[in-house]
């Protein structure tokens, strides 16, 4: 590894070949970062991925696995000290992200994961969503935080492993807060640094067909997975009640419906009760794992 780019980083990057703009230019901006020993994989979703430069490795699976399980696999198959998942459709405007990202990590060995602010191109807006506390009205203020905004985020890979990765099964939706939680359930913390901005066009997540059903269902999984059996009906009721005041369209209601009993009749997957000192840190942080 030269002086010169001290990081070692492995970028993951997932495609079903439906952005023939924008996922070239993701590619694009991510091999023109500097300061880093970049490593980029590309994994086709169900898909041969295609408009690929030279030099850059891909990963075909025969179906599309969702996109925690595509990250998963990714991951698998970069190398580099930190990891680096970038949505296709998102853009890194000054060359320099990566570097600032992985420097963040690398003075603070307790930090687990770091995400940068994330910002659309055309309006400078941050969505609420994309800001990973409660309090998301100030958009460019730093600090830990114990969620994350899954699709622009750097984590160190040896804190990745060690929690298990994404959940790949949620297949979308939630995974960024069920890895958070255990990435903090292994003694880590998150930190938000809006210094540093990604571009991600302002789209609505309701824009996906299963929305409603895969956001209730994994809701369900997660709290099943993570919380003390005490929290989980705790977390839930919470859920239900904030869904229901923020429903706009009553013909979601169905959905969501089908969603929670899906989540609460189905398997969650290995089932790992955080430890009540993981639940003091969170609620300490300024969240605790029950909104």
């Amino acid at each position: 590894m030269s002086a010169s780019a001290p990081f070692s980083v492995g970028a993951v990057v997932l495609t079903m070949n439906d952005r023939p703009v924008e996922f070239p230019r993701a590619l694009a901006c991510l091999l023109a970062q500097e300061g880093v020993d970049l490593d980029v994989v590309v994994v086709g979703n169900g898909c041969v991925p295609e408009q690929v430069p030279a030099g850059i490795r891909t990963v075909v699976l025969p179906e599309n696995v969702g996109i925690p399980e595509g990250r998963n696999v990714g991951a698998a198959h970069v190398r580099g000290e930190f990891l680096f998942f970038f949505d296709n459709d998102a853009h890194l405007p000054r060359g320099d992200e990566l570097a600032r990202l992985a420097v963040e990590l690398d003075r603070d060995a307790g930090l687990a994961y770091v995400q940068p602010r994330i910002a659309d191109p055309d309006t400078g807006i941050t969505l609420r969503r994309w800001v990973p506390r409660l309090r998301a009205a100030d958009a460019t203020r730093p600090g830990i935080v114990t969620v994350m905004a899954e699709g622009v985020v750097m984590i160190r890979r040896a804190a990745f492993e060690a929690a298990g990765g994404w959940p790949g099964h949620f297949f979308l939706f939630h995974e960024g807060i069920d890895l958070s939680w255990r990435l903090w359930d292994h003694g880590g913390t998150g930190r938000y640094v809006p210094d540093t901005v990604v571009h991600h066009p302002a789209t609505d997540p309701a824009r996906h067909a299963l929305f409603h059903r895969l956001n209730a269902r994994n809701r369900v999984w997660l709290a099943r997975r993570n919380l003390p059996r005490a929290l989980v009906p705790v977390h839930l009721a919470t859920f239900s009640v904030l869904t229901l005041f923020r429903l706009r369209d009553r013909r979601a209601l169905v959905p969501i419906l089908s969603g929670i009993r899906e989540g609460l009749r189905t398997s969650c997957g290995a089932r790992t009760p955080m430890r009540w000192t993981t639940i003091a840190r969170l609620t300490m942080a300024g969240r605790p794992p029950i909104v």
